[in-house]
């Protein structure tokens, strides 16, 4: 067996070892197991890609592999959990521009013609890697509060995107016909960079778990594209999986809140609607603020509980004295479970995240599938930080921009607890009608200080 074919088979061990990986992401019980495996199989592409015959460069291979370790090694030692959803959009622009750097050195430094379908994947790689990174950063300063969480459109919008991406691709067809346009090029790279901005900018802050996963699902789909110009086997496996695996994902999103993907990329979900503010339209009724001690007796009285995690549980850093609540409530004979909604929080799993790095048992962790039917006979709901997940007007107003969404049906409670720091919509930017029903409890301040303060009232 040759060597290029040793190298080959240690690939595809490599391969298999993410696949493994991927899958056992899919379960929190199993997900450390599949960081590892995952892992694992990077190390194992990275050995047999160290010993290939036609590699040299050493000494630069190394440095950047060790600058690369010591920067992901710090960010995730230092980076708040709350902050991960941020970290991964860099992540996701990293891989893209990675891609494309790699093809636009390739094609710089070919000498001789190329093969028709190595120019196209080098053209593809280039395209897809640089609108990803662009992408990624613009969805880095949305979640980080840089730039406005509101969609930012303006006239002619997807119009001028249109014409970007059709000039795109007819610089990608003169380039094709003459690998010499280099201004062509250059030119390509450029309207690349500008469509990941012009692309990520009118959608909101309510889709960003969804966009953050598809730009995962584009820097893989460069990777791939990368992998097939330089003819390496891991690179084509990994990009493909990354590719794959990031759009089904995107895809169980986007039915989780009921809208295609067309819709949400170019719905501007999110923007104020002024004719609507106009009108008067929102909820009726009056919303009813509590004290600690009421809130503390209606725990106490409870002999069942679903905790409804979301953003604001993550933005107080919460997470670690929700699970003492639970843990104290469930020793003190209350059933104590938590519900999770697919598009909580701010990236794709963030509560599942949140609640394993406190410790919480996966066997207390619920999908709202497997829960929704549960809330009817439950005593308290104790909704922390979360708002447009548990809006009923997704049910019961055809005129709000989120009806027809699949939420947690908290409403149908025996009574409602929402901890929640002030007023402020959500990122759908609509009043929520939960605060507003009879059977609703709104305990407003900060919700790490605020459950602190329940434990305490508890115990006494």
């Amino acid at each position: 067996m040759s060597t290029v074919n040793i190298i080959d088979f240690v690939y595809l061990i490599s391969a298999v070892l993410f696949m493994l990986g991927i899958k056992n992401l899919s379960s929190p019980a199993t997900a450390k197991l599949g960081n590892k495996l995952s892992m694992s199989g990077m190390a194992v592409a990275i050995i047999a890609t160290l010993a290939s015959p036609d590699m040299n460069g050493y000494i630069m291979i190394i440095l950047a592999i060790g600058i690369g370790a010591g920067v992901g090694g710090y960010a995730a030692k230092k980076v708040e959990m709350t902050s991960m959803p941020e970290m991964v959009a860099l992540f996701n622009g990293c891989g893209g521009a990675a891609s494309a750097l790699v093809a636009m050195a390739e094609f710089s430094g070919h000498t001789g013609a190329f093969a028709n379908f190595t120019l196209i994947t080098l053209l593809l790689s280039i395209i897809i890697g640089g609108l990803t990174f662009t992408g990624s950063i613009i969805a880095y300063t949305k979640l980080q509060g840089i730039i406005s969480t509101r969609p930012i459109t303006y006239p002619f919008q997807q119009v001028v995107n249109g014409g970007i991406v059709l000039l795109t691709l007819l610089l990608a067809w003169v380039v094709f016909n003459d690998p010499s346009s280099t201004f062509s090029f250059f030119l390509i790279i450029i309207l690349s960079l500008a469509l990941g901005v012009l692309a990520v900018i009118p959608i909101g802050g309510a889709d960003m778990p969804v966009i953050v996963s598809l730009l995962n699902s584009y820097s893989g789909l460069a990777v791939s594209m990368t992998g097939f110009a330089l003819n390496n086997n891991a690179l084509i496996i990994v990009g493909s999986l990354v590719g794959a695996s990031g759009l089904f994902l995107t895809m169980i999103m986007c039915n989780a809140m009921n809208r295609s993907l067309a819709n949400v990329l170019f719905g501007a979900f999110g923007a104020i609607d002024e004719s609507a503010q106009d009108a008067g339209e929102g909820p009726t009724g009056s919303m009813k603020g509590f004290e600690v001690e009421d809130v503390a007796i209606a725990l106490e009285n409870a002999e069942s509980l679903i905790i409804v995690p979301g953003y604001g549980m993550a933005a107080a850093q919460a997470q670690h004295v929700t699970r003492e609540l639970g843990d104290y409530l469930t020793e003190e004979g209350v059933d104590v479970r938590y519900a999770i909604h697919s598009v909580a929080g701010r990236m794709p799993g963030h509560m599942n995240v949140l609640l394993a790095e406190a410790d919480v048992s996966y066997d207390q962790l619920y999908a709202m599938e497997d829960i929704n039917d549960d809330f009817a006979t439950t005593d308290v709901v104790l909704v922390i930080g979360a708002n447009d997940v548990v809006n009923p007007a997704a049910n019961t107003n055809p005129s709000s921009p989120i009806y027809g969404m699949p939420i947690l049906e908290v409403d149908k409670a025996k009574t409602v607890v929402v901890l929640k720091r002030s007023m402020n919509v959500g990122f759908a930017g609509i009043e929520n009608e939960l605060f507003f029903r009879d059977n609703t409890m709104m305990l407003f301040g900060d919700a790490k200080a605020s459950i602190q303060s329940l434990l305490s009232a508890i115990k006494k």
